[in-house]
C-alpha cells in the first residue's frame, strides 16, 4: 500500500516537472532577443512571416522559427580589379572598393543568393560601362565625378536586393607598360612645348622692353633739342629786340665789352707776362670807348 501511494506521488511530480520543464521550454521558443547589430528573419511553415528588428520579440513557440541571422552593420567587399577600355580606345585596370549595407534583410534572403558576388559583378559590369564613355585624360582628371556616377548605377541596380550602396572608390587607375612609355613621351613633349613658349615670350618681353627704352631715349632727346631751340629762338628774339631798339652800336658795344672780358682773363692767367691783341681787337677798344663817351 505504502509503495503505491509512493510510485503515485512520484508519478504526480513528475509529471508537473515536465510539465514545468516543457512551459520553459515553450517561454524560451517564444521569445527572441535580437542584438542590436542583427535582424532577424521568421518563417512560419517555410515561408516568410516577420522581421524581428533589435530588442526583445515575441514568436509562436513551435510554428514561427528564426530562420536567418542577418548583420546589418556596414560591409566591405573585397578590393576588386575589373579590366576597362577607354572611349579612346586605351586599356586600363581599375581597383575599386564597394561598401554597402542590408536594409531589408527579407530581401536579401529570398532573392539573391551570393549578395557580395552579386554586387562584385554588378560594380564590374558598371565599371566597364562608365569607362568606355570616358577618354583616358578625363578619367583621371575625373576621378570624383566617375565614383558618383558608378556609386548611383550600383545603388539603383541592387535597389530590389535591399541593400544600400554606402561608398565606392577608386582606388587605382593603371596603365600597361607601353601606355605608359607614350604618356613619358607626350608628357616630355608637353613640357619642352611650353619651355619653348616659355623662352619665346620672354625674348618678345626683352624686344618690348628694349623698343620702349630706345623710344623714351629718343623722345628725351627729342625734348631736349626742342628746348634747346626754343632758347636759341628766344635769345636771338631778345638780341633782334635789343638792336630794334637801341641800334646797331648798342649790339657792338656789348660785342666789345665781352672782348675787353675775355682779355682781362688772358692777362691774368699764371705765366703770361705778353699779350698779342689782333687789330681788329683794338678796334673793337675803340668803338667801345667812343661809345662810352657817347653814353656819358
Amino acid at each position: 500500500m505504502n509503495e503505491d501511494l509512493f510510485l503515485d506521488l512520484l508519478s504526480g511530480n513528475l509529471l508537473y516537472l515536465l510539465g514545468a520543464v516543457l512551459l520553459i521550454i515553450v517561454i524560451l521558443k517564444g521569445i527572441k532577443i535580437v542584438p542590436q547589430s542583427e535582424k532577424y528573419v521568421v518563417e512560419r511553415f517555410g515561408r516568410l512571416h516577420s522581421v524581428l528588428g533589435p530588442g526583445i520579440n515575441f514568436i509562436v513557440p513551435f510554428l514561427d522559427v528564426a530562420r536567418h541571422k542577418i548583420s546589418i552593420l556596414e560591409r566591405q567587399l573585397p578590393n576588386a580589379t575589373q579590366d576597362a577600355i577607354t572611349k579612346d580606345n586605351v586599356l586600363v585596370q581599375i581597383d575599386t572598393s564597394v561598401f554597402y549595407r542590408i536594409l531589408e534583410p527579407e530581401k536579401t534572403v529570398y532573392r539573391i543568393r551570393d549578395v557580395d558576388g552579386a554586387i562584385a559583378t554588378t560594380v564590374a559590369g558598371i565599371v566597364r560601362a562608365e569607362i568606355g564613355k570616358m577618354d583616358l585624360d578625363e578619367v583621371q582628371s575625373n576621378r570624383a565625378q566617375l565614383i558618383t556616377r558608378i556609386q548611383e548605377a550600383v545603388e539603383t541596380a541592387v535597389d530590389d536586393w535591399g541593400i544600400e550602396v554606402t561608398r565606392a572608390e577608386i582606388l587605382d587607375v593603371n596603365l600597361d607598360q607601353a601606355t605608359r612609355d607614350a604618356m613619358l613621351q607626350q608628357l616630355n613633349a608637353e613640357r619642352a612645348r611650353r619651355a619653348e613658349v616659355t623662352k619665346a615670350e620672354g625674348q618678345k618681353r626683352a624686344v618690348e622692353l628694349q623698343a620702349d627704352a630706345e623710344l623714351y631715349a629718343a623722345e628725351q632727346t627729342a625734348k631736349a633739342r626742342r628746348i634747346q631751340a626754343e632758347a636759341e629762338a628766344y635769345a636771338t628774339e631778345v638780341v633782334a629786340k635789343a638792336i630794334a631798339e637801341n641800334g646797331l652800336e648798342a649790339a657792338q658795344y656789348q660785342v666789345a665789352l665781352k672782348q675787353v672780358e675775355s682779355l682781362t682773363a688772358l692777362g691774368k692767367g699764371e705765366g703770361k707776362q705778353t699779350i698779342v691783341v689782333p687789330a681788329h681787337a683794338l678796334e673793337a677798344f675803340g668803338n667801345a670807348f667812343n661809345l662810352l663817351k657817347g653814353g656819358k
